[in-house]
């Protein structure tokens, strides 16, 4: 049984004060909460102060991106290392607004995948359609061909302990949500495309969540569908009472 892992994706938002402030606030609400993982993925500057709130808690920590190489002249970028000191388990990589704002590519992404990987950080993948995928029936193939070269020549065993999130372009920021089936169809066919790639006990294995307008009155009927194991939450992951009621789904 997969255990649900509900992770909030704070993008450009929140200054140390109000990360804090937050964080102190989130960790009361789930103190209790002993059968989901939670992780929140926040800016750079956020981390190291949050991580003295939250060491030692149920809530885990992650970058929102990542550099693959260990070090060197590479200005404003986060090695592997920096990311492990400030306390974090996860990383996220190829999410949405990283792929179309700063145009990093599947060949980019996988090279960070691997470092995530020798670095013993948890990946967790954004992968999904534009719209017009969508509306031209093209939506499993743009999947599938971000699976293929994201994971090209990543090992089972690691494939296992990594997250991926499906989320569709067009239900990103926009208030616009997958219906609970349409993220079910796609997030079965990923786990189907994990098993060719690899064996079925590594489909079995991976947890995929579903990102895009996820919100406290939508989670439950999302989290109800057999291959979809949580959630990546943007905007209501930014308040403490709303991600709270998402995590207790």
């Amino acid at each position: 049984m997969r255990r649900p892992f509900i992770a909030g994706n704070w993008k450009m938002n929140k200054t140390v004060d109000q990360a804090v402030e937050m964080v102190t606030e989130l960790k009361k609400l789930v103190s209790g909460v002993e059968d989901v993982d939670i992780a929140i993925c926040a800016p750079a500057v956020n981390l190291y102060p949050m991580n003295e709130v939250v060491a030692d808690t149920n809530i885990a920590l992650g970058a929102e991106n990542i550099y693959w190489k260990e070090s060197g002249a590479y200005t404003g970028e986060l090695s592997p290392a920096m990311i492990k000191s400030v306390g974090c388990q996860y990383v996220i990589i190829g999410h949405s607004e990283r792929r179309e704002i700063f145009g990093e590519n599947d060949q980019l992404l996988n090279l960070k995948l691997k470092t995530a990987f020798a670095e013993d950080l948890k990946p967790i993948l954004c992968i999904g359609e534009k719209l017009a995928e969508r509306e031209a029936g093209a939506y499993f193939d743009r999947v599938k061909f971000q699976l293929d070269a994201g994971l090209s020549g990543i090992e089972a065993e690691n494939v296992k302990d990594m997250v991926i999130a499906y989320e569709p372009l067009w239900a990103i920021g926009t208030g616009e949500t997958a219906t609970p089936e349409q993220a079910e169809e796609i997030i079965s066919f990923i786990r189907e495309k994990i098993a060719k790639l690899y064996d079925q006990a590594t489909a079995e294995a991976i947890r995929i969540q579903y990102g895009g307008s996820v919100k406290p009155h939508n989670v439950k009927e999302i989290m109800a569908q057999p291959n979809i194991d949580g959630a990546l939450v943007g905007g209501a992951s930014l308040e403490a009472e709303s991600f709270s009621k998402i995590i207790k789904f």
